[in-house]
């Protein structure tokens, strides 16, 4: 099954970067790598069934079973000892990483109450891109009906681009919705 946004990737958007940023090799175009979806759970220490929930939840929107995270150290002001589980965590790539971006920029960003478009400022430097989603609800997999509280999410898009302007170049061609600032 190929998923259409790889294939508009390496049919339309590839040839556009070449001749935007006058590459002379095919493989110097950027490409997205991984995404990286993460859930920290303050509550999950004195939860059980928050960190339950949350795995439940993450493993339906990506397809991909995510790793516990753990606290690295002890922190006596948050009632955190070492090893204690702080929040969820899923890289994507591949097949998988399309079916997801496809997926969250056709149908959960323009679900959105009051949506104008992402940011494009939160890019760290080096082309990659992070969004922080405030609810679980805007994804189309998760009911209403099963969810115990409205939590957020931070998701990352680590490309092979070498500054922000060929990272916004490919992000834009993919379809992000960008606002004008």
């Amino acid at each position: 099954m190929p998923i259409a946004l790889k294939k508009k990737y390496e049919e339309n958007i590839v040839p556009k970067l070449i001749k935007q940023f006058e590459y002379t090799n095919i493989h110097q175009a950027p490409k997205v790598i991984k995404v990286t979806i993460n859930r920290g759970l303050g509550e999950a220490s004195q939860n059980a069934k928050a960190l339950e929930a949350s795995l439940s939840e993450i493993a339906v929107i990506t397809g991909q079973k995510p790793v516990v995270t753990r606290a690295k150290k002890a922190i006596a002001g948050f009632k955190i000892r070492q090893g204690m589980p702080v929040g969820v965590m899923v890289t994507l790539r591949g097949d998988r990483m399309y079916s997801f971006l496809e997926r969250l920029i056709n149908l959960a960003l323009p679900r959105i109450r009051d949506f104008r478009g992402i940011s494009p400022k939160s890019f760290d430097g080096r082309g990659n891109y992070t969004l922080g989603v405030r609810e679980q609800l805007i994804f189309p997999e998760v009911e209403y009906d099963s969810i115990d509280q409205i939590r957020g999410m931070d998701i990352s898009i680590i490309t092979t681009a070498k500054n922000d302007e060929e990272g916004r170049a490919l992000l834009k061609e993919m379809g992000m919705p960008f606002r004008d600032n």
